[in-house]
């Protein structure tokens, strides 16, 4: 890769993130770290505002702006692939604005390029979620977006009923079933509940703000935590 089209890729990176690693820049872009740092040293001296330092990350500051980019053929077709596949597992307000979105890029593509990203051979038939299901799922991600609070009406693998007031930090989907990431004021913890096992789910007019050891970062870095543990143990079997 030449240099000037390794720098134009770090700052498209940089910028599609809140902070970035100069770990994860070396990753994306085959390089070695010392390499990054000098890149973006390079980079701010040109008058790039990128903030940051090394061992921390990297984020864009406020009113950069680059061209608008044209999209190859590779990358046109990748888009028209991940949205048929999403459109059929996200709830009704999401898959219209996939829609809509996905319109203007095929819209500014040249007329080849167009015509072959439409024309590829993949497809996801709506058999994933059901209208209700659906429904729900928007119901959730909503709440998340709002930091709103939800009680739920819920039933676990034995069919036992419980009532749970939660904070919702995000919405996983797994494959087959979508699940709700949250913290349970109940069990005092983090838990995850199918939203298919959800009876009824109500939006509560209380919202909440960022707690430590409350948030869906914390949850992630338990999660991580755990998995190297159970790696650990597994190895020392």
């Amino acid at each position: 890769m030449r240099r000037a089209d390794r720098l134009f890729q770090l700052v498209q990176i940089i910028r599609g993130r809140r902070l970035t690693t100069a770990a994860f820049l070396a990753q994306r872009l085959e390089v070695s770290e010392r390499t990054v740092y000098r890149d973006v040293a390079d980079l701010q001296h040109q008058g790039v505002p990128i903030e940051g330092e090394a061992g921390v990350g990297y984020r864009l500051g406020a009113g950069f702006e680059l061209p608008p980019l044209m999209f190859t053929q590779d990358e046109a077709s990748a888009l028209v692939a991940a949205a048929r596949l999403a459109q059929s597992w996200v709830d009704p307000a999401l898959a219209r604005d996939i829609e809509t979105g996905l319109g203007k890029i095929l819209s500014v593509l040249p007329p080849a390029a167009r015509v072959s990203a439409e024309a590829l051979a993949l497809y996801a038939p709506a058999l994933g979620l059901g209208d209700a299901l659906r429904a729900r799922l928007q119901t959730l991600r909503e709440a998340v977006q709002a930091r709103q609070k939800l009680r739920l009406h819920y039933r676990d693998v034995s069919g036992d009923a419980s009532e749970r007031t939660v904070r919702p930090l995000g919405c996983f989907y797994w494959g087959k079933v979508w699940t709700l990431s949250t913290w349970c004021e109940l069990r005092n913890d983090f838990r995850g509940f199918r939203i298919d096992r959800m009876d009824a789910v109500d939006v509560l007019p209380e919202r909440f703000r960022d707690e430590a050891g409350k948030t869906l970062a914390d949850m992630l870095r338990q999660v991580k935590a755990r998995t190297a543990e159970a790696k650990l143990l597994e190895q020392q079997k």
